[in-house]
């Protein structure tokens, strides 16, 4: 059976190898090797870089954080960054140090809100002054159909408790009676400067400004380890001749 000559091919071409002209002895390629004159900045056969840059060691991890972030040689800077660290470890102790009675006080105050208040008792109550038939006492005996009866401003009330406590609130009944129609029997104060002291003789003073109205008026306070409490009556309002002033109730409360 007769067969097809089969079609030509074209000759593939031949890479010959370029011969590099010889400079002579040089700077051999960190690539290939070729030696280069010293003035080339490129290998004249692979064109790789001649004299690359020295890449700086990775520096450690400390060294990367300010203020160490700049790289020094041998103890150039060492002054200055003892200085700047010196400074900054003394601002942090100074506003810590400054900082920390506003903390307790944000710490405590939060513990107030999320605490239970319970009333606490005083152990005892005296008065600077009184009318007959009125004491100081009837301010803490639970009855607001009973009070103390001062005979001006300037009168004070203090009490005494047992062991240091939080307090946290002061609830105080003016007048004579939480009943309105008996409430304005007599006069009120409507300023009263609260007086705190502490167990160790800290004392704290507060002005006090009440409504003229019957009934119990809640004044949050916010003290610790308070061992007396000073209640002095400002301000009078209903005050004439034969009349006196008029607080019914004062309760007290700790956080439990």
């Amino acid at each position: 059976m007769p067969v097809r000559p089969a079609k030509p091919v074209a000759a593939r071409p031949v890479v010959r190898p370029v011969a590099v002209p010889d400079e002579g002895v040089g700077v051999p390629c960190p690539a290939c090797g070729t030696p280069n004159l010293p003035e080339r900045r490129f290998c004249r056969r692979c064109a790789a870089e001649l004299k690359p840059l020295a890449k700086a060691a990775p520096l450690p991890w400390w060294r990367t954080v300010w203020p160490f972030r700049r790289r020094v040689r041998a103890s150039s800077g060492g002054v200055t960054r003892f200085l700047v660290i010196l400074l900054v470890v003394l601002t942090l102790c100074a506003g810590g140090f400054l900082l920390m009675p506003a903390g307790r006080a944000l710490i405590e105050d939060t513990r107030d809100k999320l605490g239970k208040a319970k009333s606490v008792t005083p152990m005892s109550t005296e008065a600077s002054a009184s009318v007959p038939g009125h004491p100081a006492k009837n301010t803490t005996d639970g009855l607001s159909n009973r009070y103390w009866g001062a005979p001006a401003t300037g009168a004070s009330v203090t009490y005494t408790f047992r062991k240091p406590f939080r307090l946290v609130d002061v609830i105080i009944t003016n007048g004579a009676s939480k009943d309105p129609q008996k409430y304005a029997l007599h006069a009120r104060a409507l300023q009263v400067e609260l007086e705190v002291t502490a167990e160790d003789g800290t004392t704290h003073k507060k002005e006090l400004t009440l409504s003229d109205k019957p009934g119990g008026q809640t004044i949050a306070t916010g003290y610790s380890d308070v061992q007396k409490v000073r209640l002095v009556l400002r301000s009078a309002v209903g005050l004439a001749p034969g009349r006196h002033l008029a607080l019914a109730e004062v309760e007290f409360f700790q956080r439990s």
